[in-house]
């Protein structure tokens, strides 16, 4: 069967990411049709209301309704965002095998209905969850994509572009690895308008800064209860490069087949995202260290994969 066209989403997972993805989706007048899913039916609901009394303000028209499993046979994208959520002092990775479980029956739903689109994955951990329905979907890897790191390089990108009084979009870096405590970001290639910002920054502020980046969702967290407002736009962002077939290169969780020198494991990597999913993963250039530190990320990964799935 031919790839599903169209731009019809299905959101399943409605909790503070799923309705914070949803309201992005609508300020952004991306898709005509989006259904979303919850096992909450009532706060659903009740979230479809209020998203269709903002579309007389929307940039485009859009049906937003509550749906079942079987609105999936149609649908150009299905992302998820359901899941245990990460509760404070508990990391990603603590998450994983509640989430398998949930995951498993979430995804053989999707797949009964006919589905025959794209996978977005939010929920965590991310990457295993992204490998887990790669694995129980039976899709090709290229239209199984998870969040991966997009949120932790955008919160870079805005901590480089504070720290040189520089808009984050004119920032340029990734981090890449888990998303979660084993990531780092690639000092070799983070450039403001081509320029290396590395040599500018002492050892003792690189570590900060990773640090920081690192360790956001625990301050959020701690905070408020959980971060969804950056994750959101990250999303949208995925999103929009999908059904716009931008060929743009973006931080998401792919598939390894060989690059970096490592497999069978999903990671946040530079990858390029087409209409078809990923395209091909970007191999940049690491330093030995840098390689050394994706080499122990990739490890974290699949210790945790062999033991969950």
């Amino acid at each position: 069967m031919n790839l599903t066209l169209g731009n019809k989403i299905v959101l399943v997972g409605n909790g503070a990411v799923g309705s914070s993805y949803a309201y992005a989706l609508l300020n952004q007048g991306l898709c005509d049709e989006l259904i979303i899913i919850d096992v909450n039916e009532e706060k659903a609901k009740g979230d479809v209301m209020d998203l269709n009394h903002g579309i007389a303000y929307a940039p485009t028209a859009m049906t937003i309704r509550y749906g079942s499993y079987k609105d999936c046979k149609d649908a150009a994208l299905v992302v998820i965002c359901a899941g245990a959520a990460q509760k404070p002092g508990e990391t990603r990775l603590d998450l994983v095998n509640k989430n398998v479980k949930i995951f498993k029956s979430i995804v053989e739903s999707i797949m009964d209905s006919g589905f025959n689109g794209i996978f977005l994955v939010a929920a965590n951990p991310v990457d295993i969850l992204s490998y887990a329905t790669w694995k129980f979907s039976g899709l090709p890897k290229e239209r199984v994509i998870g969040s991966g790191t997009i949120l932790d390089s955008a919160r870079f990108r805005y901590l480089l572009g504070k720290e040189f009084d520089t808009a984050a979009v004119s920032v340029h870096g990734y981090i890449i690895g888990e998303h979660g405590d084993s990531q780092f970001p690639v000092w070799s290639f983070a450039n403001i308008a081509g320029t290396p910002v590395a040599e500018r920054l002492t050892e003792e502020r690189k570590e900060e800064i990773a640090v920081q980046v690192r360790d956001a969702a625990y301050e959020i967290i701690n905070a408020k209860g959980a971060t969804y407002y950056g994750i959101a736009m990250g999303l949208v962002r995925i999103t929009k490069a999908i059904l716009r077939n931008e060929n743009v290169v973006l931080p998401v969780g792919a598939l390894l087949e060989g690059e970096y020198g490592h497999s069978d494991v999903f990671v946040g990597i530079p990858s390029l995202i087409t209409r078809n999913g990923v395209k091909n993963i970007v191999e940049v250039s690491l330093t030995e260290d840098e390689k050394r530190k994706f080499a122990r990320s990739v490890q974290t990964l699949i210790d945790i994969q062999n033991s969950a799935l």
